[in-house]
């Protein structure tokens, strides 16, 4: 892996971004608004205590779905294009390719993820015990793996289409088990051993330790198991950009 080139290849997809105005406001504004929407359905709460259950859950949900499915479309739009042979067929690696899309895609995130946690604590009143820097950390990590997991399986859809579809088979379940809906605790044993082995229950149980009202909130600050959990979710990514490597393809057949 080059330096240069992985930079290079960073700062390529950066302007693509921002010549794309529709799917950076879809980046940017959507998880945001999302948030907002349903802080707003939730208000209606008379214990007032819905939006601090849900919101720590929908701050590692809504970046790393938003994250997958920008990632695995544009990726796909240029492999069938011609873009991702022409990238290849120059000093470009594998590694230097997908480093440079998942270092955009973090920097993206960081933005993203710190527009949605400033609106949740700072308008919707979303409280927090822990590091807010720790919080916004956890967002940023979460929407790198939607972008490694976007990256993989990108490798095996033909059309955007079918891009698309992975969603129920990448995103869906992990939402069921990650504890938003039924304490991961409460979940049947079977479902609960699914959800020990994705990478989205991790995020979830973070996010509700360094909040009062999530999973496990009320722990004050970032504790051990913050970082535990947080290297758990970096792990997924970095084996998901690994297997994204080996399954790259130059061209869609």
């Amino acid at each position: 892996m080059s330096p240069r080139i992985l930079l290079a290849v960073t700062a390529r997809v950066l302007t693509q971004l921002r010549r794309d105005h529709r799917t950076l406001a879809m980046l940017l504004v959507l998880p945001t608004a999302l948030i907002a929407l349903l802080w707003w359905v939730l208000s209606g709460d008379a214990s007032g205590s819905a939006f601090d259950r849900v919101g720590p859950a929908l701050l590692a949900i809504f970046p790393f779905t938003v994250m997958f499915l920008v990632t695995s479309v544009t990726t796909l739009r240029e492999r069938s294009s011609g873009t991702l042979e022409r990238l290849l067929s120059m000093p470009t690696g594998r590694l230097d390719l997908l480093g440079g899309y998942a270092l955009a895609f973090a920097l993206v995130a960081l933005v993203q993820s710190g527009l949605a946690v400033a609106v949740s604590v700072g308008l919707l009143g979303l409280e927090v015990d822990g590091s807010l820097a720790v919080l916004g950390l956890v967002a940023v990590v979460d929407g790198v793996l939607g972008c490694a997991l976007g990256l993989f399986v990108s490798a095996f859809a033909a059309t955007e289409f079918q891009a698309v579809q992975f969603m129920p088979l990448v995103v869906i379940p992990q939402l069921l088990v990650c504890g938003l809906f039924v304490p991961r605790e409460a979940l049947p044993s079977v479902l609960g051993a699914v959800s020990d082995v994705l990478p989205l229950s991790y995020a979830v149980d973070a996010m509700g330790v360094l909040t009062a009202g999530g999973p496990g909130g009320g722990s004050g600050g970032a504790g051990g198991s913050v970082w535990a959990d947080l290297a758990v979710v970096a792990g997924f990514a970095l084996a998901a950009l690994a297997l994204g490597a080996v399954t790259l393809r130059r061209r869609t057949p």
